[in-house]
Order: C-alpha cells, then sequence, then structure tokens
C-alpha cells in the first residue's frame, strides 16, 4: 500500500505539496487539473507541468481524483460519444506520464454535498459534516450555503459555470432513472475499458457522497451490493472502486 493525500493545486490549496511531504508515510500527491472543462481532453503539456510540479516536491505522481465525467455521458445523450472518445484520449495521456489510477464518480448533478462545512469535533478540529435533516428542500438554497462555507475557495464539482446551469441539469436528469444511470454506466465502461486495459490504467469509481437520496436523484453506488452490480457490468480488474470512508 502507498499512502498519498489529496491536493487541490498549489496556487488554491492552503496546505502546499511541501507540506504534505512531511507527513509521515505519504509518497503520493492525489491531485487533477482543476482549470481543464468538463469533458475537454487533458493537455499533455499540463499535465507534464503538474507531474514536474508534484515530483519537485519529492511525492510520487500516479494517483488522479478526479477526471469528471461529463453530464451528457451519465444522462445518456446523443453527444455522449464524442466525450467518451475525450476521456479514452485523457487516459492514454495521463499513462505517457506514469498515472496507474484515475478516480472518478457517475453522481448527477452534484460531485459531493454536506450540510455543513465547518463541523466543529469535540477536540476543537473542524470537519465537514452531512445531515439528512438539515438539507433544504430547494437546491438553490443548498447550493448559496455551500458557496457561503466555502469562503471564496472554488471547490471540484462547485463550478460557478456548473452551478449556473443546476436547473438545466436537473431537468435534464428528470427521465433518468436508477436503471437508466446504471444502463449509461455500463456504455460508458463498455467504451474505456479497452484503452484501460491497453494502457495500464485503473479506474476506482468513488462512491455516491452521501450515498442517500438527494433531489430525487438516482444513486448506483451506495452499498456493497452496488459494487457487485457495478463490477458485473465490466469484468476487468481495470473496472475498480474508491472506498471512500466519508461515504460508506
Amino acid at each position: 500500500m502507498k499512502m498519498g493525500f489529496r491536493s487541490f493545486g498549489e496556487e488554491d490549496d492552503p496546505v502546499h505539496l511541501s507540506e504534505i511531504k512531511q507527513i509521515p508515510g505519504v509518497s503520493q500527491a492525489v491531485t487533477a487539473l482543476y482549470d481543464v472543462a468538463v469533458g475537454d481532453v487533458w493537455p499533455k503539456s499540463k499535465i507534464s507541468q503538474l507531474k514536474q510540479q508534484v515530483q519537485a516536491s519529492g511525492l510520487g505522481f500516479e494517483v488522479i481524483e478526479s477526471v469528471n465525467i461529463h453530464d451528457d455521458i451519465k444522462i445518456g445523450l446523443p453527444t455522449r460519444d464524442q466525450y467518451i472518445e475525450n476521456y479514452k484520449q485523457t487516459i492514454q495521456n495521463l499513462s505517457e506520464y506514469g498515472i496507474k489510477v484515475i478516480c472518478y464518480n457517475f453522481m448527477p448533478v452534484f460531485d459531493w454535498l454536506r450540510t455543513n462545512l465547518h463541523y466543529q469535533l469535540p477536540d476543537g478540529t473542524n470537519a465537514m459534516a452531512y445531515e439528512p435533516n438539515q438539507l433544504p428542500d430547494d437546491p438553490n438554497e443548498m447550493i448559496q450555503s455551500i458557496l457561503n462555507g466555502s469562503k471564496g475557495f472554488e471547490m471540484p464539482g462547485w463550478e460557478p459555470d456548473r452551478l449556473a446551469r443546476i436547473q438545466h441539469l436537473f431537468d435534464e436528469y428528470r427521465n433518468v432513472d436508477a436503471e437508466k444511470l446504471l444502463a449509461n454506466l455500463k456504455y460508458f465502461l463498455d467504451a474505456i475499458m479497452p484503452t484501460c486495459e491497453k494502457y495500464d490504467v485503473r479506474m476506482a469509481m468513488h462512491p455516491d457522497d452521501p450515498p442517500f437520496p438527494l433531489f430525487g436523484l438516482p444513486r448506483i453506488y451506495k452499498s456493497r451490493d452496488d459494487m457487485l452490480k457495478i463490477e458485473q457490468l465490466y469484468e476487468s480488474r481495470y473496472n475498480g472502486f474508491t472506498i471512500c470512508t466519508g461515504s460508506l
């Protein structure tokens, strides 16, 4: 097992790579390109710069979290094939710079959600928390709460261009239930797995975060039984899972 630590970008993350390097046992930085639009191919030049930045701090560069999946793929729109081709090219590009694992999710609309970004633990430290009874009925109210709590930090999955399309996304997902979302995941896996196998890059699907119903949106990775279903969609050692202790 190799220990890694998440980095949200040297320019934006207050915890710098040089500080991650000081954590006992940590040998890897888990990071991403945060300035590439979802659905676009990750340019080799930017991947190279990111690798150099990580390795200059003395950390390994083998895991990406995340290469996000365009909603057209999750919804199953006719435009999904072009976005899948872009994703396959990104997998190939990342493999050329030593990436072995890509974390991703297949959650509709929201990459993750919490009701409190500054929950105080008994020892005085802060953590993020989710309480179902604190989830507002209106998703826009919840979005505003997240933005207020982030204090100006642009968090992955909560980019302004994405938030501007929230109502449109809810409309697009109106006819997507769990069965259809799972079928769209199979379509995606069928398309990318040969590329993963060719270039030795494992996909690690992140659980629904949190693994509870949200605003009527379908959830397909919230339990062990769900994992077995996803595993059977495409039986390959490259079709794997992220075991997030904050979600399962």
